[in-house]
């Protein structure tokens, strides 16, 4: 894929003014301060005057590489390269995977937003989306300058910050992937989802849902050295942590829910020691 960055006279049009970007996605902030974190201040000074007064002469973006034209003090424009360490199939194969189980990452991206969280997905092949430092962004520049990067090779950054404002896609294209080629990728995924589902298999129903008579029934034998059985403290029954229950409220019987919960209780108490001493006792026959 190759995509070209000319305005409609064939110049460079960017939204670079004496001040800067101007209020930009974070995105494209983050692939800022790439470059501002670069130590020779001077040199970037002036990449920044070049960026701004137009010796950029071209853009283009092909495939994973950026190639541009800088015009400096030769007669000839210098030639610069710029690009990223792509990402393999498998590494793509982790990636597309936890992209495809938001569909809030996926919405984003067709609407042109770069996720907030984007690196959550890159993270799945422990790769990142993002170069981490400066040293990551492979560039070349055709001028006689042995440092790298360069004036030219800097101005090339200042604008890519542009173009990645108008296209986050292009970040996902020098990994590797370009625009069309990642929704295909999605959508695929996600159809696959919706004709073949995961099968789980179904929980087993416990036998207590269908005779409540074994709520109350403990037959399997205890290990006294291992069990000690002690009666519940006063205020530790099941319903004083289950908190208050939704009963209904009848005007006409105000006394009814506070009776009916002190039954309950009751019974409560009386069938957990019951439970205890047939525990107790087979805890006692184990030991015999």
């Amino acid at each position: 894929m190759t995509s070209s960055f000319p305005g409609a006279s064939g110049a460079i049009t960017t939204q670079l003014g004496q001040q800067g970007l101007g209020q930009q996605p974070w995105w494209v902030e983050q692939w800022m301060e790439l470059i501002h974190s670069y130590r020779f201040k001077k040199r970037l000074e002036r990449a920044w005057s070049y960026a701004r007064e137009g010796n950029v002469v071209s853009i283009r973006f092909e495939g994973r590489r950026v190639h541009a034209r800088v015009q400096g003090t030769e007669p000839d424009p210098y030639k610069v390269k710029l690009w990223l360490d792509v990402l393999n199939d498998e590494d793509w194969g982790y990636v597309l995977e936890a992209l495809s189980q938001k569909a809030r990452w996926s919405a984003q991206l067709l609407a042109g937003i770069m996720p907030a969280d984007i690196e959550r997905a890159f993270a799945a092949s422990g790769k990142r989306l993002f170069p981490f430092k400066l040293q990551e962004v492979r560039s070349e520049c055709s001028c006689p300058d042995k440092a790298n990067p360069c004036k030219h090779i800097s101005a090339v950054y200042y604008l890519m910050g542009d173009r990645f404002s108008e296209d986050p896609f292009v970040l996902f294209q020098l990994r590797g992937r370009t625009r069309s080629q990642l929704l295909a990728d999605l959508a695929q995924r996600r159809r696959a989802g919706v004709v073949a589902p995961v099968e789980h298999a179904p929980h087993p129903i416990h036998p207590a849902i269908g005779d409540p008579a074994r709520w109350w029934r403990y037959d399997a034998p205890l290990d006294p050295d291992l069990v000690v059985i002690t009666p519940a403290m006063e205020g530790e029954s099941g319903l004083d942590g289950a908190g208050p229950l939704p009963l209904a409220e009848e005007p006409r019987f105000p006394e009814a829910n506070r009776l009916f919960l002190e039954q309950l209780k009751a019974h409560g108490a009386v069938m957990g020691q019951q439970a205890m001493a047939r525990a107790m006792a087979t805890g006692s026959d184990q030991e015999g």
